[in-house]
């Protein structure tokens, strides 16, 4: 994966659009355009901050299905990513959460994103939703049908999760790149807002061998300069 390729920079920093919660979802409020208008003030702050790319993430959604959304998901999404498009210019991904990495690379086909993140990718996960498992050979087999090129970034040992094996990360890291075929590996800490230490990027740098590492959750602008001296 060429970052410099897609994001005009070889460390990228990815701004986050949560967005409201969609129709199906417990909480959702009755009104796609409240979700928009709040996607495209986010995506433009963001944007005018200096992020080099945007994933766009169902995170108010909560609780999640473990793997296939409801297809209104699906559409929403597609329609929010449309309209951030139209605003703003900068490589877009998605994150169908919690496991919908089919749909979001079905939306990321239809729409020209460049990325998705898959919070499982391969091996086993404990998590609030239950038991999620990897299905990276449907998703490979999935994207060559498409005939896209969109990135696949696949967190190892996912925040808001325990791995049901050791929890080896250099075993891990492998794993999702050499038997998953990860374009991209992140790196979380315990939970939301939490960053990864750095001798654990540390590790997943060497394991990784080259292939991008990105950091997960909890960067800011206190932990920044570390956490990049390995990532």
């Amino acid at each position: 994966m060429d970052l410099y390729q897609i994001f005009k920079t070889r460390s990228p920093i990815i701004g986050v659009v949560h967005l409201l919660p969609l129709p199906t979802s417990p909480r959702w409020g009755g009104s796609l355009k409240a979700v928009i208008d709040r996607a495209e003030q986010e995506a433009v702050a963001l944007a005018s901050g200096g992020v080099d790319g945007l994933i766009v993430e169902n995170f108010f959604d909560a609780p999640f299905t473990k793997n296939q959304v409801d297809p209104v998901v699906v559409s929403a999404m597609t329609i929010v990513v449309q309209r951030i498009q139209n605003l703003v210019t900068l490589p877009i991904g998605l994150n169908v959460l919690r496991n919908d990495a089919k749909s979001a690379i079905a939306i990321a086909s239809c729409v020209q994103a460049q990325f998705i993140r898959v919070n499982v990718l391969t091996g086993v996960m404990a998590t609030d939703q239950g038991l999620i498992e990897g299905e990276a050979h449907q998703l490979l087999r999935y994207r060559r049908e498409l005939g896209c090129d969109v990135k696949i970034l696949a967190d190892v040992l996912v925040k808001h999760a325990r791995p049901l094996s050791s929890p080896n990360l250099t075993v891990a890291v492998k794993d999702t790149i050499e038997r998953g075929l990860a374009d991209g590996v992140i790196l979380s800490g315990w939970a939301t807002g939490s960053p990864p230490n750095l001798e654990d990027l540390e590790l997943a740098c060497g394991a990784a061998n080259g292939t991008p590492v990105f950091i997960g959750s909890g960067a800011n602008w206190e932990n920044i300069d570390t956490l990049m001296q390995a990532a």
